[in-house]
Formats: C-alpha cells, sequence, structure tokens
C-alpha cells in the first residue's frame, strides 16, 4: 500500500482525487490539506464521501507532513505548485501536479501565457507530462509529473495521433471545446452563478486562452483554440478541424486513430458521435473522426469527463505509473448512465 497526500483537498479536483483513491486497492490517503477549510470535516463539504472519509480532517499544509508518504498530489491554483514541489522532491517524495506550473517545457512562454515569469524554471525538466497515451515512457521514469489540463488532454488525444501519422497539416489547425462548470473549479464568481450558466452557452478565452501553448506542445501542431462554457457540471467535448495532407478518407482516419490506441484501456475509437455523457464520471476519452469530401476538412472529436481523464483520473493514471503499479488501479473506463 502506498501513501499519498493531498494538497488543495477542498476544491474539486481534491475532491474528485478523493473519490478514486477510496476505491484505489493500493493507495491510501493519509492526509488532506485545504488551509480555507482547515479543521473542518471533509464529509462536511463533501457529503459524498462521508462513506469513505468518516472522520478525515482538511488540515493545513506543513513541508513535515511529507516525511510519512510516498506520493504526493498537488491539486492548487496555478503558481502555488512552483513554491512547493522542491521541498517534496528534496524529501524523495513523487510528485503529480494537477494544475499548469509545470506542464509547459519552455519556461518563456509562461509570461505571456499565465502573465508571470516560471519561479522554478530549473524543475521544468524533472516533470514528465502526464498523458500516457502519448508519453507513456516518459511518465514511466520520471518521479514528477505535470497533469494535463482538461482541454489539452481533449485536443491531443484527438489530434496528436494524426499529426504524428502525416495525415494532417500541423500549420492550420482549429479547436472548437466546450466544457461543464467544474472546469472552473469551486470558487464562487459571477461567471459560475446558476443564473450566469443556465440556459446559456458561450465562448471565452477568445485568442489567448493559456491553454493554447500547451495543446500545441502536445499536438506538435499550431493551433486556433476556442473554449465554450456549457450549462451542464461535467464533461467536454472538443471537435477539431484540420487540413489533410493527402487524399483521405473517414475509413482511414478512424483507422489511424484506433491504430494509435490499439490495446489502450481507456481509449474508446469509433463511428460513433462522442458524448460527454458516455464518458461521466470515468477515465475513458471517446474519439472519432471523418472526412468531408465537399469541404476538404478533416474533423475529429474527443469527449472526456473533464475532473476524471481531464484532471483527477488522469492524475492517478500517471501516480499509478510512478509508483509501478498497474496502470488501470482504482479507474473506471465505464461512465455513469444515465
Amino acid at each position: 500500500m502506498a501513501t499519498v497526500g493531498i494538497v488543495g483537498a477542498s476544491g474539486y479536483t481534491g475532491a474528485e482525487l478523493r473519490r478514486i483513491c477510496a476505491g484505489h486497492p493500493a493507495l491510501d490517503v493519509a492526509w488532506a490539506t485545504g488551509d480555507s477549510q482547515a479543521g473542518n470535516a471533509v464529509a462536511g463539504l463533501y457529503p459524498s464521501l462521508a462513506a469513505a472519509y468518516p472522520t478525515l480532517t482538511f488540515e493545513r499544509n506543513e513541508p513535515e507532513r511529507l516525511r510519512d508518504i510516498d506520493l504526493v498530489f498537488f491539486a492548487l491554483p496555478h503558481g502555488e505548485s512552483q513554491r512547493l514541489a522542491a521541498d517534496a522532491l528534496d524529501a524523495g517524495v513523487k510528485v503529480v501536479d494537477l494544475a499548469a506550473d509545470f506542464r509547459l517545457h519552455d519556461a518563456g512562454l509562461y509570461p505571456r501565457w499565465y502573465g508571470e515569469a516560471h519561479h522554478a524554471p530549473e524543475l521544468l525538466e524533472r516533470f514528465a507530462y502526464g498523458l500516457p497515451e502519448l508519453f507513456r515512457d516518459d511518465v514511466a521514469k520520471a518521479d514528477a509529473v505535470a497533469a494535463p489540463g482538461c482541454y489539452p488532454t481533449a485536443s491531443a488525444l484527438a489530434l496528436a495521433p494524426l499529426v504524428r501519422a502525416g495525415l494532417i497539416e500541423p500549420s492550420s489547425v482549429i479547436v472548437d471545446a466546450a466544457s461543464g462548470l467544474s472546469g472552473a473549479g469551486r470558487g464562487l464568481k459571477h461567471t459560475s452563478h446558476f443564473g450566469t450558466v443556465n440556459e446559456d452557452f458561450t465562448a471565452y478565452g477568445l485568442l489567448d486562452h493559456r491553454h493554447t501553448p500547451e495543446i500545441e506542445q502536445a499536438t506538435g501542431a499550431q493551433v486556433l483554440f476556442t473554449p465554450h462554457l456549457a450549462p451542464m457540471t461535467r464533461g467536454i467535448l472538443a471537435t477539431c478541424y484540420a487540413r489533410p495532407t493527402a487524399a483521405t478518407t473517414t475509413a482511414e482516419l478512424i483507422a489511424a486513430l484506433a491504430d494509435a490506441y490499439a490495446g489502450e484501456p481507456f481509449v474508446v475509437v469509433d463511428e460513433r458521435s462522442p458524448s460527454t455523457k458516455a464518458t461521466f464520471g470515468s477515465n475513458a476519452a471517446h474519439l472519432t473522426a471523418r472526412f468531408d469530401p465537399r469541404t476538404g476538412w478533416v474533423v475529429v472529436l474527443c469527449a472526456i469527463d473533464n475532473l476524471v481523464k481531464g484532471a483527477s483520473g488522469q492524475a492517478v493514471q500517471c501516480a499509478n505509473l510512478l509508483l509501478d503499479l498497474p496502470e488501470t488501479a482504482g479507474l473506471s473506463a465505464v461512465g455513469v448512465y444515465p
């Protein structure tokens, strides 16, 4: 049994980590920190976790806690992990960071996309990009992982195999993706009020969303990315458009995706159009593709649960690799329906 700690456990991704760990055969949550909730019962904030964690309380984050665990999950707002990761690594603790602090290989990109310089650039090379289906070898040999963002996960799973196979032009890719409200986190703000989101569908982050360079890094393509907020709790549907490099067909594109993900336990490639509901609560990604001979465009679609494959489930998948556990341990590819 491996012991893990969760820093920033009061947010949605922290709650999802505890839900997944509760059913994991080899991970034991030793402690969960949440400074804003310190001293309060986990079950008080998240009654859904009461049966699994009847006595667990949120604690304050203290460096000495690292001595008692094998791996730490950082589920914090962007920027916080940069000042905490070195202590964990120096203590010999493996790290899985759910924020964007170590996702970009080039420290020079952070000022433009995140508004400030990176404060621990010397650590960037120690973090593998944690999308196992595309970068498994890097993850398996690392001691620290930067779990991808939810939008980049869906976009990269859709596009990267076709870029790598030379089937689409990497210089003219469009990604339109819609996410559920949980992607905005637990904090209350006007844009996340029920009255704002209900019966609405809106685009945001036009031309400058911070996930853009991450998508480009993971896919190897230049991308015009437009995210949308959908009136649902969970899920991401990414619809990606690209020009083919040569004559192609729908059958060829689907076959390329199927070949790329053959044997992958969490990827479903099918002719069916992906549905966010089909992935709800699971670590699965559902994909399909089409070629439109009338317009000459390739369309690739991917659906995931943004809190599972797009965040906490993927983090546990990476933790399994770091700890030499079965990669699928504690994770399900089966969604909750209806």
